[in-house]
């Protein structure tokens, strides 16, 4: 809703600019240019975004000082700490990172951000910025045309750096142009309202721009050709640095409640950040004239001391938050509270968001854990309560004939109802997020197939939970009848299906899922040469006389669908215990080497 009326009025404003000023259009082109060149560095990272993510997220964040050179080095490299903020909320709210670590990326990618300020200093202030830019985006847009990811992604990387120079050679340009009809230096406010003033100004830029890296680069750029006086650019520094904070909000909006708590963990210390600076600027200022006067910086280049102020102010911030990373985790995790659901209400989805859907790894990754807390509440409560058996029977180590044996009270439940209100809003919402992933970005055939598969796994549970409705009134009628070979028979079609659960159970707990592999493929085996048609037990009580004609039909429908259930449990366990990781770690390099394999094979 914010964005739809933040666009048209953006739109209405820039045009009634370039109205009242055509000389503007120089700047505004520039701008732009500059932030299409930001767009091309965002696709030449998600390039290099595939493969096994989760991993690399685990090496690269179990410590602090890991999250925060990861936070760095990205943000540097993509020139947009707004970007990594939404990047790092969509995997929090996936599951491949923790908050600690979230935070930790954060604080980060605000020194990171300093990294534009001195790129424009130092580089697209002080030299002919064609000399760099339109090689670069000679060489990059080559690159591009290639069929390879990998020099695709070199190829946006190229050109979005040359756009990011090139738009900063027009911003210049428009500037020097806009000098000759008015000098916003004029307008300079000095003392603290000109603080107040210019810092909101600041905010509202990098509010329009999306981008706190393009309005840094707006602003040395507007003071390398004195439009700005330097104490209200450090106003203006400040302000920008406050208003990215937007963007990771509005990013949250659609997130679940791990990535609400990083976008507030992001407000809260850029708001402390600019808070303390905006106190101590002053202090801050003759800091930076000391350093400026011991590096043989001169006392009137302003570009480059407010590159040092950027720096020195986030710096700071980061210095000071440190500290009290794990007390601002208790906090946000107290202010923003998973909603606890009434066991009778409708369930709705944990992990699916629409933020999950901006990778494929994070998509697969919440798909995978959404698929696994159906699993578990279906087998675990519905499938155990609609055979009359309790939650306990399956995680207890009671013995199994012993279990159904004293297992003779029918539960209270309506199988339609749990249903309804725990299976099927989930499992649709999975499947619609499957297929959206399945649309929404290049898959490999491989990757394709991960979710195909997560949405027959999740097909697998619901058709189960039919079996077990289609199932449970024989199992409530003949479990105490009056007849001991029918009551013997379902008890063994019971205690099967226990088995399953049980072993499913210890796969689950297990950190080795893979140890259970051989025994799952055993049960799922023996769910077919158990049936009854098949062994010879139905003919035999037939022969015998021991049941009724009616008893023998439900026996046998009931057996195969036992037999149904039991490889359906397995199938799902297997993707989702088992085969996860590697469903989610698939690279274009297994995918050769898989190649090459069946190659030799052959």
């Amino acid at each position: 809703m914010i964005k739809k009326i933040f666009f048209p009025v953006i739109l209405v404003l820039l045009g009634w600019a370039f109205f009242i000023n055509p000389t503007i259009k120089e700047v505004g082109a520039g701008v732009a240019i500059l932030l299409f060149g930001m767009i091309m560095l965002e696709e030449g990272f998600n390039a290099f975004v595939e493969g096994p993510l989760q991993k690399l997220l685990k090496r690269m964040t179990d410590k602090l000082y890991k999250s925060l050179g990861l936070g760095f080095v990205v943000t540097a490299f993509l020139q947009s700490s707004s970007l990594i903020s939404v990047i790092t909320i969509s995997f929090l709210s996936a599951g491949l990172i923790e908050l600690y670590a979230g935070i930790g990326i954060i604080f980060g990618a605000n020194l990171g951000t300093t990294a534009t300020a001195w790129l424009v200093a130092i580089f697209g202030l002080k030299i002919k910025v064609s000399a760099l830019a339109m090689p670069m985006l000679a060489f990059g847009i080559l690159f591009v045309f290639q069929k390879s990811k990998s020099f695709k992604g070199i190829g946006y990387v190229l050109a979005g750096l040359g756009f990011f120079f090139l738009g900063i050679h027009f911003m210049k340009q428009g500037f020097d142009i806009y000098q000759d009809s008015i000098n916003l230096a004029d307008f300079a406010m000095p003392g603290f309202w000109g603080l107040i003033v210019y810092t909101l100004i600041g905010i509202l830029i990098t509010l329009v721009l999306q981008s706190s890296s393009a309005a840094m680069a707006l602003i040395l750029t507007a003071l390398a050709v004195g439009q700005i006086t330097y104490d209200n650019s450090l106003a203006l520094a400040i302000g920008a640095n406050i208003g990215t904070t937007i963007t990771a909000i509005l990013g949250s909006l659609n997130a679940n409640v791990a990535g609400k708590r990083l976008a507030g963990a992001h407000l809260i210390f850029n708001m402390v950040t600019g808070i303390i600076a905006l106190i101590f600027i002053a202090q801050l200022g003759q800091l930076v004239n000391y350093i400026s006067f011991s590096t043989g910086v001169a006392a009137n280049n302003y570009t480059i001391k407010l590159s040092i102020f950027h720096t020195i102010f986030n710096f700071i911030g980061v210095l000071i938050m440190i500290p009290f990373i794990n007390l601002l985790v208790r906090f946000l995790s107290r202010v923003f509270v998973e909603k606890e659901k009434d066991e009778e209400k409708i369930e709705y989805p944990v992990y699916l968001n629409e933020s999950v859907l901006a990778y494929p790894q994070t998509a697969l990754r919440a798909l995978m854990d959404e698929s696994k807390r159906l699993f578990e509440k279906a087998t675990f409560e519905i499938v155990s309560h609609g055979l009359n058996l309790h939650v306990s029977d399956i995680k207890g180590g009671r013995k199994l004939k012993e279990v159904v044996e004293k297992s003779k009270e029918e539960l209270e439940v309506d199988i339609d109802e749990l249903y309804y209100n725990k299976v099927k809003i989930i499992y649709s919402k999975i499947i619609k997020y499957a297929t959206l992933a399945q649309s929404k970005f290049s898959l490999s055939p491989e990757a394709m197939e991960a979710f195909t598969r997560i949405k027959l796994a999740n097909r697998n549970v619901v058709e189960t939970i039919k079996g077990i409705r289609g199932l449970r009134k024989n199992v409530s009628q003949y479990m105490l009848s009056d007849n001991k070979y029918i009551q013997k028979e379902y008890d063994r079609l019971r205690r099967k299906v226990l088995q399953v659960l049980r072993e499913i159970y210890f796969t689950r707990k297990d950190e080795t899922p893979e140890a259970h592999l051989e025994r799952l493929e055993r049960l799922k085996e023996k769910a077919d040469k158990s049936d009854v048609l098949v062994d010879g037990t139905l003919d035999k009580l037939i022969r015998e006389q021991k049941i009724s004609s009616v008893m023998a039909t439900s026996l046998a429908n009931d057996s195969d669908n036992v037999a149904d259930i039991m490889k359906k449990l397995i199938e799902t366990a297997e993707l989702l215990y088992i085969n996860s990781d590697t469903l989610i770690g698939l690279t274009e390099e297994e995918k050769k080497k898989k190649k090459e394999k069946e190659k030799k094979g052959k």
